[in-house]
């Protein structure tokens, strides 16, 4: 293979835009690597990382001692200390671990002791009049909760395109339409060859997500994991149910899922979600109209209220679970290759501390690196219902999506940026929130196939319906 179509000649090169992806980009730019991420589709979270809770977890149920549980708490910890500066939103819903029936409150003491291993101590038992005095809304056959009052809301869209815009802002480079076919190792660097060209690194990081362990065998020539994809369909119900509770409804857990949750979103809806359906296609994300019909019976049946409130909308997320509960993160230090696999329904929390651990591991391998003493750090567009949107600010132009309040700024400045325009339109809609209210598009796709007449390789007009 030949460099003669070089793209890119960095330290890091990172494969794979989801959520860790861009943790990874960001961390290592930090730490005064050249970095390049990526990725196969036109925009970031084209996979995995698109679909998800959107809950920013304590670890309080994490396999004590493990990866995933140092990585969770190492991540949430980071969040929380940057998420202002780049306007990053937090809502501070709390969780209750709710029981419904004898069999599951036998499994409190279970809880709240794993919750103490894993430093987690705030957890509180409530009795059945606690829990209705905080929900009154809830179902009266609620038997106790389990509080856990520091898990809370996050934007799931916007923390991953703000970790990578501080990359790009700090010296990175992200490729698009550049998903992996192959590699070649000399001893000391990388060439990968992609659909646009090659990209020489010193070292690779492969966090493919669904297809992490296609990338190992097609370019390392094996795999030590194997992804079994499981898909999670939500039913997420109209804003006016957004002030039906305040909390985060979680169910007591098992080994395989966290199980079905009932969750306020930053955005102002209520959701319940995901189911864990196992298949075999890692990109058939449609939902099952009988599987829906389910999610909405355990909703009502939890806080009654909601059947009075509209369905907004419906869609499904496929995690890269493997044939192993826990993480998959291999080092290859004699091929200068890391792969993280495996990284499930926790993922929008670890990733920074899955970040943080890819340095370190990096770090062993004496790579040089000196860390940035002043980094720049960007802002992104709040899209919480409960801080002050764009429209809000003279000068918006106009609103183009009415449900969500999204103005002609916005999108303006999604499709404009100099640092990291939006690169298709189902990226659009997950950093301005247009077509994702009540109307799904019906009322302002046209004004947007005219504001992104251009710019995108699949325009609107063809549509495309992933989400």
């Amino acid at each position: 293979m030949n460099d003669s179509s070089l793209l890119a000649d960095v330290d890091v090169a990172i494969i794979g835009g989801g959520v860790v992806g861009c943790a990874v980009a960001r961390r290592m730019a930090l730490e005064g690597a050249s970095v390049v991420l990526m990725e196969k589709a036109a925009d970031i979270l084209d996979g995995a990382s698109k679909g998800n809770s959107a809950i920013l977890h304590t670890g309080f149920d994490a396999p004590v001692g493990t990866l995933e549980w140092e990585c969770v708490q190492k991540g949430y910890e980071e969040y929380l200390e940057i998420h202002k500066s780049f306007n990053l939103p937090l809502l501070k819903s709390g969780a209750l671990v709710a029981a419904w029936t004898e069999e599951e409150e036998a499994r409190f003491p279970d809880i709240l002791k794993k919750g103490s291993d894993n430093d987690v101590k705030d957890l509180q038992l409530l009795s059945k009049a606690e829990v209705l005095a905080r929900e009154p809304n809830l179902s009266g056959d609620i038997r106790a909760a389990i509080s856990v009052p520091r898990e809370f809301v996050i934007d799931p869209w916007s923390a991953p395109l703000a970790y990578l815009m501080q990359a790009l802002e700090n010296g990175g480079k992200a490729l698009f339409n550049a998903g992996v076919t192959g590699g070649e190792f000399s001893g000391s660097h990388w060439l990968l060859k992609t659909a646009r060209g090659t990209v020489r690194a010193r070292y690779v990081v492969n966090s493919a997500g669904l297809y992490g362990d296609i990338l190992d065998r097609d370019v390392l020539g094996s795999s030590e994991f194997t992804i079994k994809p499981r898909k999670g369909q939500f039913v997420v119900f109209d804003k006016a149910a957004g002030k039906l509770t305040n909390s985060i409804i979680l169910p007591v857990p098992t080994k395989r899922t966290k199980g079905i949750v009932l969750f306020p979103t930053i955005f102002g809806n209520l959701m319940v979600g995901p189911t864990a359906e196992e298949q075999d296609d890692r990109d058939d994300a449609s939902v099952d109209q009988d599987i829906l019909n389910d999610l909405h019976s355990q909703a009502v049946k939890h806080l009654p209220a909601l059947a009075n409130i509209p369905v907004t909308a419906t869609y499904a997320g496929i995690r890269p679970a493997t044939e192993r509960p826990e993480y998959r993160v291999m080092e290859y230090s004699d091929r200068n290759w890391i792969t993280l696999g495996g990284i499930r329904s926790t993922g929008l929390t670890s990733a920074l501390g899955i970040a943080q651990h890819v340095h370190s591991l990096l770090a062993g391998q004496d790579t040089g690196f000196t860390a940035l003493t002043n980094p720049s750090v960007p802002t992104v567009p709040n899209l919480a219902e409960h801080l002050p949107r764009d429209c809000a600010d003279k000068g918006y132009g106009e609103i183009v999506c009415h449900c969500e309040m999204v103005t002609k700024r916005e999108i303006k400045a999604a499709l404009d940026s100099k640092i990291l325009p939006v690169g298709s339109f189902s990226g659009l809609k997950r950093r301005t929130r247009a077509t994702m209210g009540r109307c799904q598009g019906f009322y302002c796709s046209a004004r947007l196939a005219e504001l992104t007449e251009g710019k995108f390789e699949v325009p609107i007009a063809v549509g495309e319906t992933d989400e």
